[in-house]
């Protein structure tokens, strides 16, 4: 086994270990319940976060992503993604990184796709990964960034909210996004 495969595993079961959740799955209840209030808190945070979700093609919600790690870190959550107004899928997102980190943190997550073309090409791959199955643009809420000016030049655009924890720095390079069942 690679030095690679072994941090993944070690931080797949820090996070595994630090989860707030139980041990069992969540149901497609519990996740609607939690992208429906993550999507409130958008809207509250975001003064024109409602007109771009309504203009978009589809929203993928992660209302609660886990980070955990030291030297070697990890993070999953599961959320749901939203075309129409209605639930078409529900995904996971887990990621792994290496170097000086120690600590624990959890955030909230929304992809918003911009055109049919970038949702159409990520609800029919197996498995999509930020960074190379397509790029994201990605905000932090609070910062000062002229949203609407962003939303003309991108096809996806991704959020963080509820930045929380003793881990600094946010990236979505390497996330990687996988339908799961739910039910």
């Amino acid at each position: 086994m690679r030095w690679t495969e072994i941090g993944l595993l070690i931080a797949l079961l820090m996070v595994g270990l630090w989860r707030a959740a139980p041990a069992e799955a969540a149901s497609k209840e519990k996740i609607d319940r939690s992208v429906e209030e993550a999507l409130e808190q958008f809207y509250d945070k975001v003064k024109t976060g409602r007109g771009i979700i309504d203009r978009a093609a589809g929203v993928l919600v992660f209302p609660r992503i886990t980070k955990g790690g030291f030297i070697v870190g990890g993070e999953y959550g599961e959320g749901a993604l939203i075309v129409d107004g209605t639930t078409v899928g529900y995904y996971s997102s887990a990621s792994a990184s290496f170097g000086l980190q120690f600590g624990l943190q959890s955030k909230t997550l929304i992809i918003i796709f911009l055109s049919d073309e970038a949702l159409e090409k990520f609800r029919n791959s197996d498995g999509w990964t930020v960074g190379v199955d397509a790029n994201v643009t990605l905000i932090d809420i609070g910062t000062s960034t002229d949203i609407n000016t962003i939303v003309t030049r991108t096809p996806i655009m991704a959020f963080v909210m509820n930045h929380k924890g003793l881990m600094a720095g946010i990236s979505l390079e390497g996330t990687k996004i996988s339908p799961i069942e739910r039910h």
